[in-house]
């Protein structure tokens, strides 16, 4: 497979602007940076917990460490697992867009 390949993936690129289909007041995005320090991490996965801590989905950050997940609204916990460290980050999440910085440590 070859890096343009995305064939087997179902996630969208992570630092893509949001498709203008996309309607703000009624879906909720979760979307934010992994970082070490001051510095993004690339290639990080980042998991999307329920309020149970159950697994929902995972996407691998950009290169400028951005992540993005499509979302109901509530409570939700993001876990981001790199070779930088690992760290977690609890959202209250609402419709439209909701930042969320997650720093991860060794």
């Amino acid at each position: 497979m070859t890096t343009t390949d995305t064939a087997g993936c179902g996630a969208p690129e992570q630092g893509a602007p949001l498709p203008a289909s996309v309607d703000l007041e009624k879906e909720t995005v979760i979307t934010g940076v992994v970082t070490a320090g001051s510095d993004p991490v690339a290639g990080a996965y980042v998991r999307l917990l329920d309020a149970n801590g159950e697994f929902t989905a995972e996407v691998v950050t950009s290169p400028a460490g951005e992540f993005r997940f499509f979302a109901a609204p509530g409570s939700w916990t993001l876990r981001a697992l790199s070779r930088h460290g690992n760290g977690d980050v609890l959202v209250s999440a609402a419709r439209g867009i909701n930042p969320v910085a997650l720093a991860v440590t060794a």
